[in-house]
């Protein structure tokens, strides 16, 4: 059973960090409906799976930032991190009281509202070339509030870019680069504290594989599909879903 909930937060979290629903809301609702939740040695491992995902499926992108790290496009994704920074630390003592749930239901919604906004105006605005540094300053803002559970890091970028007039295939390939610094220092955060904890590390060898492998895997799916979806800005079903997520959040 241990290695069926590794193998069911492997896919969940390959999904849900890349399609616009939120990994964080959907491992809470995981955890308040079926009591499925991740130690953070579990979570250091899928946040490895899903890093590995965003080098494999943008490759390109990511050496060329490795062989110009200060490129005008670096530049850009480090600006975009300190106001995501800045909102985190902020933010920090309502994030914690979050992942209790209780404002889970809201946080789908808002997610839901935002990504309705982003497919019905985008399509009215004309796209320009690169990511501005306005631009790229406004969607750093939006993944500092994904902080919390439920509001959707891929969504919310992606949405925020499209409604300031971005590039509707560079937005999207912006927002999962920019996520890879976000990533590493959330890994930070967890090896710390597992090591000020003291805490000991008991997981299943098999399961723990098994997890890594379809998160990996199915992270690679989802940032292809997400990329196809943005050039369309068809987000509606991904709303609608989480309208439904939010009206049964309420419910049970």
């Amino acid at each position: 059973m241990e290695i069926l909930f590794l193998i069911i937060l492997g896919i969940v979290q390959g999904l849900t960090e890349f399609l616009p629903v939120s990994s964080s809301g959907h491992l809470v609702l995981l955890s308040n409906w079926f009591g499925i939740t991740d130690s953070l040695f579990v979570s250091i491992i899928l946040h490895i799976a899903t890093l590995l995902s965003i080098v494999v499926a943008l490759r390109k992108d990511v050496f060329s930032l490795a062989r110009h790290p200060f490129s005008s496009d670096a530049m850009k994704l480090y600006f975009a991190t300190i106001p995501t920074c800045i909102i985190v630390l902020v933010l920090m003592p309502f994030i914690n009281d979050a992942f209790a749930g209780a404002s889970l239901w809201i946080c789908f919604m808002i997610s839901a509202v935002v990504l309705l906004c982003a497919d019905l105006l985008s399509k009215k605005k004309k796209a320009g070339k690169d990511i501005s540094y306005k631009q790229a300053f406004i969607i750093g803002i939006a993944q500092g509030f994904a902080a919390m559970p439920g509001i959707s890091r891929s969504g919310s970028t992606i949405s925020a870019g499209l409604l300031a007039g971005a590039d509707k295939e560079k937005v999207a390939k912006f927002s999962f680069m920019m996520s890879i610094p976000i990533i590493i220092l959330s890994l930070f955060m967890e090896v710390y504290k597992i090591i000020a904890l003291g805490q000991v590390v008991q997981v299943n060898v098999i399961g723990l594989i098994l997890s890594f492998i379809f998160a990996f895997v199915v992270g690679v799916l989802s940032i292809k599909i997400m990329l196809k979806l943005t050039q369309k800005a068809n987000f509606r079903w991904f709303a609608l879903y989480l309208i439904l997520i939010s009206i049964l959040t309420i419910v049970l």
